[in-house]
């Protein structure tokens, strides 16, 4: 099959699958003599895996571990869980930060009388060069 019914079987885009095979999760489909991908039921199978494993949150590394265990006959369950647990301590991690931001924000919103003056808390504390009025470094 070709990758527009790859991806909408696997519930991807093609633009997905193409970047999944570019950074290697996936092996390249062998060709069409035209040239066109030519995606098995175990590629759709992968491709499936993927999406289900990022709707998890779990990183490109981690899905290629998980990945290599699924075709790891002799894994131990163990290893799996491994990885599990270390996605889930780090989204732990992030849930954490995140509440500290949205409190962060919260109190800088409360403390901006919303009107028609132009002094403003928020952005004087964003501006703050001390770091003391927002301890919580941004990340993306």
């Amino acid at each position: 099959m070709n990758i527009s019914d790859a991806a909408r079987r696997s519930g991807l885009s093609n633009k997905m699958v193409r970047h999944y095979e570019s950074v290697g999760l996936i092996q390249p489909p062998p060709r069409s003599a035209a040239g066109y991908r030519q995606y098995s039921q175990r590629n759709i199978d992968e491709l499936t895996f993927i999406a289900h494993a990022r709707t998890l949150g779990f990183s490109i590394a981690q899905i290629g571990d998980l990945l290599s265990l699924r075709h790891d006959p002799h894994r131990a369950s163990r290893e799996v869980k491994a990885v599990a647990q270390q996605h889930l301590q780090e989204l732990n991690a992030k849930m954490q930060e995140l509440k500290r931001m949205q409190t962060l924000l919260s109190d800088m919103i409360a403390k901006c009388p919303g009107d028609d003056d132009p002094n403003c808390s928020i952005l004087q504390q964003l501006d703050a060069s001390d770091g003391e009025s927002h301890n919580t470094e941004y990340r993306s």
